[in-house]
C-alpha cells in the first residue's frame, strides 16, 4: 500500500512538472527582416544597432521607447541589425570574428538589442517584469528565460547569453557594467562598443562610473554601513575571481574589488571602512525609459 501511494505521489509530481514547462515552453522570436544592405560580406557590423539607439539614447543612459515604438522606419533598423544577429556569431562564422573583443562585443550587443527589441514588442509597460511567463515561478521568467532569440541560428534564452556564452567565455567582470536588461539599476546603455583595443579602456571607464553613482556604491560612516548594487551580490564570485586574476587583495571581498576600479576619492573613502556592515540595495525592475 505505502509503495502504490508513493508511486502515485512520484507520478503526480511528474505530471505536475511537465505541465509546468509544457506552459512555460520556450517562445521564439523570429526576425523576419534581411540584414542590412550595407552589411559587410566578411566581417561584422554594429553600426545598423549603435545609429539607430544613438537616436532614442538620453545623456543618462535612458531610451526612449515610447518614441522609437512609434517610428516604424526605428524598428525596421532595429530588426535589420537583429537579422544580421540570428544569421551570424563567433560560433557559426568565426571568420567573421579575428579577435576575442569582436567576439564579446557581437554577444553585449545582441544581448542589449534583443533586451530593447523585447521592450518595443511588448510596449508598453512598466518593467520588463510585466513579461511573463504562463508560470511566473520567479522574478523574469517570462522575459529572461522563456523567450528566445537566435544568434548564429542557435536559439538562446537572454540567461543563457549572459551566463553561458559572456559569463561563461570571457571571464571579465566588468561586462556587468555594459550589459543592460531595460531596469533602472541596471548599468546605463552607451552608444557603442569599440571592437578594438579601446574596448579595455570604455570597460575599465563603464566600472569607475558604476561604482561611482551613489544608487551603486553608497557609504554611511555614521551607521558604518555600506550600500551596494544587488549586481555584487548576484556576481560576488565574478568579482571576486576577478581579483584573485589580476593577484590584487580578497581580503575584504567585494570591498576590494569596489576599490580596485574605484576613482581615488572614493578608494581612499573605502580604505576607512574596515569592520562596516555590507548590505544589498533592492533591485529597481522599472524600465529605463526616457522622454526626450
Amino acid at each position: 500500500m505505502r509503495v502504490l501511494v508513493a508511486a502515485s505521489i512520484v507520478v503526480v509530481i511528474a505530471l505536475i512538472a511537465v505541465g509546468f514547462f509544457w506552459v512555460n515552453r520556450p517562445q521564439l522570436v523570429s526576425i523576419l527582416a534581411p540584414p542590412p544592405a550595407d552589411f559587410p560580406r566578411d566581417s561584422f557590423s554594429h553600426e545598423a544597432f549603435e545609429s539607430v539607439l544613438g537616436l532614442y539614447l538620453d545623456d543618462k543612459g535612458n531610451v526612449d521607447y515610447e518614441t522609437w515604438h512609434s517610428t516604424p522606419d526605428s524598428v525596421a533598423r532595429l530588426d535589420a541589425y537583429l537579422a544580421a544577429v540570428s544569421l551570424y556569431s563567433p560560433d557559426s562564422t568565426p571568420e567573421r570574428f579575428t579577435s576575442r573583443n569582436e567576439e564579446l562585443v557581437y554577444w553585449i550587443q545582441g544581448y542589449n538589442a534583443y533586451v530593447i527589441k523585447s521592450v518595443l514588442d511588448h510596449w508598453p509597460i512598466d518593467s520588463v517584469t510585466d513579461v511573463k511567463a504562463p508560470i511566473e515561478a520567479v522574478t523574469g521568467l517570462g522575459f529572461f528565460y522563456r523567450l528566445r532569440f537566435k544568434f548564429g541560428g542557435v536559439a538562446y534564452s537572454l540567461f543563457s547569453v549572459e551566463n553561458d556564452k559572456i559569463r561563461g567565455q570571457y571571464r571579465d567582470a566588468r561586462i556587468h557594467f555594459v550589459l543592460n536588461c531595460a531596469s533602472e539599476s541596471c548599468p546605463v546603455l552607451r552608444p557603442e562598443l569599440p571592437t578594438g583595443p579601446e574596448l579595455d579602456t570604455l570597460l575599465q571607464d563603464a566600472a569607475m562610473q558604476f561604482v561611482s553613482d551613489p544608487r551603486n556604491v553608497s557609504i554611511d560612516h555614521e551607521a558604518k554601513k555600506i550600500t551596494l548594487s544587488t549586481i555584487f551580490k548576484w556576481f560576488r564570485k565574478d568579482f571576486i575571481n576577478d581579483l584573485q586574476l589580476h593577484g590584487r587583495s580578497t581580503n575584504r571581498g567585494l570591498i576590494d574589488y569596489v576599490a580596485s576600479v574605484a576613482p581615488d576619492d572614493l578608494r581612499s573613502e573605502l580604505d576607512g571602512t574596515d569592520g562596516y556592515e555590507l548590505v544589498f540595495r533592492e533591485y529597481d525592475w522599472a524600465i529605463n525609459s526616457s522622454d526626450l
